[in-house]
């Protein structure tokens, strides 16, 4: 509730009673009423005449009212079922367009205060303005970008405000955003952002930031940015120049719990109570726990193949159905890209190694591209067709993106498998890329495959029959399973 105070500022919310009407009259539809939040916050955050005591009230109530209905729709967005392409791009536009005003409006604030020299309302705004600007850019990885270092700009700015003044709580908030930030999102798939984002806030406590260079002998401080620059967290290379506003910082004790969870969760398949992640599939979670750990190293991963660069073109199908096709299962090896309704694209190769490629995306069409997403790829003359699964994406502009894409197999084929009492079904069987590893992958459409169950098909005349190794990939429209074949006899 608003407590009663005289304000002087030519604006509705300046009468407590009509600012509490406008809040009760907020539209029941979740989309519509965080539209009109958004509009208040700009109006309330740039009006004059307002006392900062009185816009940090305003600010508080408006962000308060928004919170069950973000709530509800992250879960929409997130949701097992994924929505629309034109709901999915709603929900995104208004949940980060709420984000971006709320965050403006506290730093705003922020500034308010100092102007005031009022410590004690600073130190609110502050924690506030760093939790609003953190969703923002968690919600532009969701989206894998473009990540705007103006909102890095800011979040810089209002640290460096708060911890001039020993404000302990906004330094918590800084290493949450920073840390998960440096965590490399883009290599996660959207729920598993989520999932980072609620286990980094959970290990917060443990970070460490400081102002000297990384000469530490625990290697904890692995990470440095510069508050007075718009820009993101970079990992320590090379020592950067020393200036006053450097700032490095790790996750210092936070390894060492990540760790113990991911042991725990191992042993007993459980997400563990204390996490405050119910409902969350286990394996989903341990995926997340080890990319986390392998990100907070003191070594930063390694490739395992080294990248040469090369300039060429490269054609793209995508999706089960698209791979499938390429390989020749609905008439025909090649793609025609002058033909319509191909879904075809080519894209450019930027650099190849033994385990992968990294390709410029000129213009991203459609909404199909993201983490996880299944390709079939055959280079610039070439008549083999290579299959692979994009692994990290990241958006340069609003039509342009590279992505990284792990080789799945150079020699894909398409085959029937039978499954016992599942009858028989079309899939990619994906022999590996490294040579001597004994294991082949086989890619299905989502929602066929039967966990744990093995698969026979007829090769060359010979029967073969695939036992399940490890646990089931899944994309939107397919499963990948690892399996180790043998030849039954006759």
């Amino acid at each position: 509730m608003l407590n009663l105070f005289g304000g002087k500022a030519d604006h509705p919310m300046a009468n407590p009673k009509e600012a509490r009407r406008i809040l009760d009259a907020l539209p029941a539809q979740e989309l519509k009423a965080l539209d009109e939040l958004s509009h208040w916050h700009e109006s309330v955050s740039t009006a004059a005449g307002f006392k900062p005591a009185e816009r940090l009230q305003l600010t508080g109530a408006l962000d308060e009212a928004a919170q069950p209905r973000l709530r509800k729709l992250s879960r929409d967005y997130l949701g097992a079922t994924r929505p629309s392409r034109y709901q999915e791009n709603l929900l995104w536009t208004q949940m980060h367009e709420y984000w971006r005003q709320a965050g403006l409006a506290w730093a705003r604030s922020v500034d308010g205060f100092l102007q005031a020299n009022d410590a004690r309302g600073l130190a609110t705004a502050a924690v506030r303005a760093l939790r609003a600007l953190a969703q923002q850019i968690k919600w532009q990885h969701l989206r894998y970008g473009p990540i705007d270092p103006k909102v890095w700009g800011v979040i810089n700015n209002v640290f460096a405000a708060a911890e001039a003044r020993g404000v302990a709580d906004a330094r918590i908030e800084f290493l949450k955003t920073a840390m998960f930030s440096a965590s490399s999102p883009d290599g996660l798939l959207p729920v598993e952002i989520e999932l980072a984002e609620k286990l980094v806030s959970e290990l917060a406590g443990n970070f460490v930031i400081a102002t000297a260079p990384p000469g530490d002998a625990k290697g904890e401080l692995l990470y440095w940015t510069d508050l007075a620059q718009a820009m993101a967290p970079v990992r320590v290379t090379k020592a950067p120049q020393p200036v006053p506003t450097l700032r490095h910082f790790g996750p210092g004790g936070g390894l060492a719990r990540l760790q113990e969870i991911v042991k725990r969760l191992e042993a007993t398949g459980q997400v563990p109570s204390d996490l405050n992640l119910v409902g969350a599939d286990p394996e989903v979670v341990l995926g997340v726990l080890r990319h986390l750990a392998l990100y907070w190293l003191p070594e930063p991963p390694a490739r395992q193949h080294l990248r040469h660069p090369v300039k060429s073109r490269l054609a793209i199908a995508h999706g089960f159905d698209g791979v499938v096709e390429a390989l020749g299962g609905a008439g025909g090896g090649s793609l025609d890209f002058d033909a319509k309704g191909t879904g075809a694209e080519s894209w450019i190769v930027d650099n190849v190694s033994a385990g992968g490629i990294g390709a410029v995306v000129p213009q991203v069409k459609g909404d199909w591209l993201r983490v996880g997403t299944l390709l079939a790829m055959q280079p610039d003359g070439g008549a083999n067709w290579v299959v692979g699964m994009v692994r990290r994406l990241s958006r340069t502009s609003t039509q342009e993106a590279r992505v990284g894409i792990q080789t799945l197999s150079r020699a894909p084929a398409l085959a029937k498998f039978s499954m016992r009492g599942l009858g028989e079904h079309v899939g990619v069987l994906l022999p590996s890329p490294v040579l001597g590893s004994g294991e082949t992958s086989i890619a299905l459409k989502a929602g066929i495959y039967a966990r744990g169950q093995n698969l026979e098909t007829e090769v060359q005349g010979r029967q073969h029959v695939f036992m399940p190794q490890g646990t089931p990939e899944s994309g939107d429209d397919y499963e990948l399973v690892r399996f180790r074949g043998m030849v039954r006899d006759a």
